[in-house]
Formats: structure tokens, C-alpha cells, sequence
């Protein structure tokens, strides 16, 4: 589509322009094609306004800035969410190129010329704006994923889950594939963007989902997409500061992400009484320490797991407690009981398959008297 171009009549050309170069993008540029109604419409808009800022700038040319910042105002911020920058750049070109085949269209060579030369400056500084335009929304975008990110993290803990978080959880790129995994220790010394912004690449490379915060003076990260938990636990907790850091069990949605943070936070916040402790700690494994400071829901836990199933089976509860708080050799608590050795040791395997606990390893033969000592005393409130 030829139209006569000359600066003087703008106002009047300008739609046939446009019209002319969205025709040509519906034919050349396959993105277009697939974009919506609302969409179409706001690249008509840069087109035009880029058009008309051309001519704005032809006449002064020491306004580029503004003339050139302002192609890009005339259409909202979605736009660069749609559009990638290298599909905006396509489009300002196909508008120049219809421009200048205007251009060509005009017979006098004095005006002619200088404006063939004036197009292609000006097409520079279209580039220019558009990178410019593309960086400051990417950085705006991720300044504003970062708030949202961090209340989502807050509600997690808080326990605050409704229909708002997850559509921002959604809205985050959080794909609700595969286990998740909770990990929280202390941030590593320095800026804690930094820290945070280092483990988000870690995660994406690794192929997994995060949300990560600052909670306080914790470092919190929920991960998703989680195939081989152990190991998803060593990758990431290397970007973690100095001290304990405690991983929970698996789970199945964000649902039980709530009561895990919760179990997470106390985990960590006693994980320093065990000093031998792995780097990470499962939050499982720090159940006595959780219960000797008062958390009640670790209380609850050995209690279901140890003295509940074991006083169901009297004999495994007498040998627990003769083993573990009488006489803790296999031989001392046969001859206590007035049983054969080999009737102890099927018994102490019973008690670990039943637990989860073995009664000759030091660190659950803790977590067993404990729970023995726990479930008698739950027994004397009833």
C-alpha cells in the first residue's frame, strides 16, 4: 500500500500508514497473527504513535527522548508481558519499512533524501527506547515478583493459605508438579537479595519450582518438583549461611505446606542442642529436642509413634523400658525378664520395625525413652 508521506500532512496520513503496516504485519509476522483483539489493538497504538513521533522528532530533533519514550506510553505496561522485545523491535521495522516506501513514493529528491536519512536515525532511537522500555519493565517485574514472593512465603508460615495466595503462587510460575520440600536455615552473610536471587537461579537450574523468603533471621525455601528429596537437599542448602539447617519431610501440595513451615521453624530454632546433628536435619529427626522445649506437636508425634504402639504389645513395652532404662544390654534385660536372649533380640527388632527407633543406636534410643516418657505421663493427665 502506497501512500504520498510528506511531514506537512501527517495528521492526515497517519491512519492510512498504520493501516498499512498492520496489514503487513498480519502478513510477515506469524506472532501477530496469534495475538488477540486487545492486543492487535495496542500494537496498532505503538504503530501510530510511532508514526506520529517521527514526525514529531523530524521537526525536533533535540527532543528525542521524549519523543521516542513516548511511542511506548501510548500502549499499557501488559504489553511488554505479551510481546517479547525482539517482536517489539519487528514491529517498529515493519512500521519503518512502510514509512519509507512512503518515502520513496515522493518525487522531489531535496525532500526525499534527508528524509530517507532521518528514518533510519530515527529508527536507532526507536531501538534504543524499546531496550530501554524492556529493561525497566523486566526490573520493575522482578522487584514486584519479589514483594509478592515474600508475602507469599509469609502467608505460608503464618498459615494464611486462601484462594488469593495461590492464585499469586500460580502468578509466580509455580508449576504444583512433584513432591515438595521445605529448608530453612540461617541466610548467608551480606545482602540477602543477593542471597535469595542465588538461590532462585540455583533452583532454575536444577529444573525446580521456589519460593524463598527472609522470615526474620530465616532463610526459607519451598521447592517443588521434587523427584529425589535427599538430594534436591544438598544441592541447595550449600546457598545457605553458616549453622543448622533443617529439611522437612516430603509432601504431596502446598496444602501441607503451613503445618511443615511450622515444624520447619521449630526444628531449626532447637537444632543447635544437637550438635551432631546432619547439615541438613530432616525435621523428623529433631523430634525429642522439639518436645523437651515445649512444642507440643512434637510431643504428640513420639508419642504416636513410640509408646502408643508399643503399649499395645505389652511385651515390647516391658522390654523397651527394662532395655532402655534398666539394664541396656541384650543379656541384663533377658535375665530382668526371665526370657532367652534370643527372645530379647526378636523383640528389639520388633520394637524398630514398629518405631522406627532401634534401641541399640544412641540417638533413638533417646528419642524412644523419651516417647516412653512422654506417653506416661499423657497416661496420668487422662
Amino acid at each position: 500500500m502506497a501512500v504520498k508521506f510528506l511531514p506537512a500532512r501527517i495528521k492526515k496520513s497517519t491512519g492510512e500508514l498504520t493501516t498499512a503496516a498492520t496489514q503487513r504485519m498480519e502478513a510477515d509476522l506469524p506472532w501477530y497473527r496469534e495475538l488477540g483483539a486487545q492486543e492487535r489493538s495496542w500494537v496498532g497504538l505503538v504503530a501510530q504513535a510511532g508514526i506520529t513521533a517521527f514526525v514529531d522528532w523530524y521537526r525536533n530533533p533535540d527532543q528525542v527522548a521524549e519523543i521516542t519514550a513516548g511511542v511506548f506510553g501510548a500502549a499499557p505496561r501488559e504489553l511488554a508481558r505479551v510481546i517479547s522485545l525482539e517482536q517489539t523491535v519487528s514491529l517498529v521495522r515493519t512500521t519503518i519499512d512502510v514509512v519509507e516506501e512512503a518515502i520513496e513514493d515522493i518525487d522531489d529528491l531535496e525532500t526525499r533524501i534527508p528524509l530517507r536519512e532521518a528514518v533510519l536515525r530515527y529508527s536507532r532511537e526507536i531501538a534504543f527506547s524499546a531496550a530501554g522500555v524492556y529493561a525497566r519493565a523486566a526490573e520493575a517485574r522482578g522487584a514486584w515478583d519479589a514483594r509478592v514472593e515474600a508475602l507469599v512465603v509469609d502467608a505460608f508460615v503464618r498459615g494464611d493459605l486462601d484462594s488469593t495466595v495461590l492464585s499469586r503462587v500460580s502468578a509466580l510460575g509455580w508449576s504444583g508438579q512433584g513432591s515438595l520440600l521445605l529448608i530453612a536455615g540461617s541466610p548467608p552473610v551480606g545482602e540477602p537479595e543477593l542471597a535469595l536471587a542465588v538461590l532462585r537461579r540455583a533452583a532454575a537450574h536444577h529444573g525446580l519450582d521456589l519460593l524463598t523468603g527472609i522470615h526474620g533471621s530465616v532463610m526459607l525455601a519451598i521447592v517443588g518438583r521434587v523427584s529425589e528429596p535427599a538430594r534436591v537437599a544438598r544441592l541447595l542448602t550449600v546457598h545457605f549461611g553458616p549453622g543448622p539447617i533443617v529439611a522437612s519431610d516430603p509432601l504431596d501440595g502446598l496444602d501441607d505446606v503451613p503445618t511443615a513451615a511450622r515444624s520447619t521453624m521449630a526444628a531449626l530454632s532447637v537444632a543447635s542442642a544437637w550438635p551432631q546433628a546432619p547439615r541438613p536435619a530432616m525435621t523428623s529427626d529433631l523430634l525429642p529436642e522439639r518436645a523437651l522445649a515445649g512444642d507440643l506437636e512434637a510431643q504428640q508425634a513420639l508419642i504416636a509413634a513410640v509408646y502408643l504402639p508399643l503399649a499395645a504389645e505389652e511385651t515390647l513395652l516391658a522390654t523397651a523400658s527394662n532395655f532402655l532404662e534398666i539394664s541396656p544390654s541384650l543379656e541384663a534385660t533377658a535375665r530382668g525378664m526371665f526370657v532367652h536372649a534370643n527372645t530379647v533380640r526378636y523383640r528389639l527388632r520388633r520394637i524398630t520395625e514398629i518405631t522406627g527407633y532401634s534401641p541399640n543406636e544412641p540417638r533413638d534410643a533417646f528419642a524412644l525413652r523419651l516417647g516412653l516418657t512422654l506417653g506416661r505421663i499423657a497416661q496420668l493427665d487422662e
